[in-house]
């Protein structure tokens, strides 16, 4: 299991995306998400992230480079993982985990589940405001690009959207990070922390790693 310390960096939240890089790429931690985890999709995009926190907030920015990327929706809690999609999972300080998973241009699907399929419950259009998203590429849909391209997204959580008490901050969250794209040309499935299923399967907390805070 991986663990990474992350750095604390103040006032994330209130950056234009151009500070946020500025200051991710001077004081947060990077890692790859490169663990091919199943044969049957070998293909692997260049995947990195910065991640820190701020009194508030988890910041996450992902850089890709590779093939696949297209968007076809726009719309938050769309099937956004058809597209060059990017995701964090985090677990649930009181059971259960929550998914939060972005396409290239923005669209966020974002839940807290029991599961795949049990105890599902989206978020309202009030908390999705709160999460803070950016990205290098407009908001409106484009067909898959030939070649290779590259793109980046940034995601700012809320704290208290995982269930944390207003300015309360945690030491520690168990994670996953992933990049995929289902219904692209080439569809792969990666990961931060290795995942041992037969099929892929992102939604599985007994394989994140662990992000220190503080």
């Amino acid at each position: 299991m991986k663990r990474v310390k992350l750095p604390y960096i103040a006032g994330l939240e209130c950056m234009t995306f151009g500070q946020l890089c500025d200051a991710m790429e001077h004081g947060a931690v990077r890692q790859g998400i490169d663990c091919v985890n199943w044969r049957e999709f070998p293909y692997c995009p260049v995947v990195s992230f910065d991640a820190a926190y701020s009194d508030r907030h988890l910041f996450v920015r992902f850089f890709v480079r590779g093939l696949g990327t297209g968007a076809s929706y726009v719309n938050d809690n769309d099937p956004v993982w058809q597209d060059s999609c990017v995701e964090v999972f985090v677990a649930a300080r009181d059971g259960g985990y929550f998914n939060f998973e972005m396409n290239c241009i923005g669209a966020l699907l974002a839940a807290k589940r029991r599961s795949r399929k049990e105890g599902v419950e989206h978020f309202d259009a009030a908390t999705m405001s709160r999460i803070i998203r950016h990205s290098t590429l407009p908001r409106e849909a484009f067909a898959e690009r030939d070649g290779v391209c590259e793109w980046s997204v940034a995601i700012g959580i809320p704290f208290d959207v995982l269930g944390y008490a207003d300015g309360e901050r945690p030491t520690m969250l168990k994670v996953n990070f992933y990049k995929c794209g289902d219904e692209t040309s080439v569809p792969h499935y990666v990961s931060w922390n290795p995942i041992v299923t037969e099929k892929p399967d992102f939604h599985r907390p007994e394989f994140f790693g662990e992000l220190m805070l503080g």
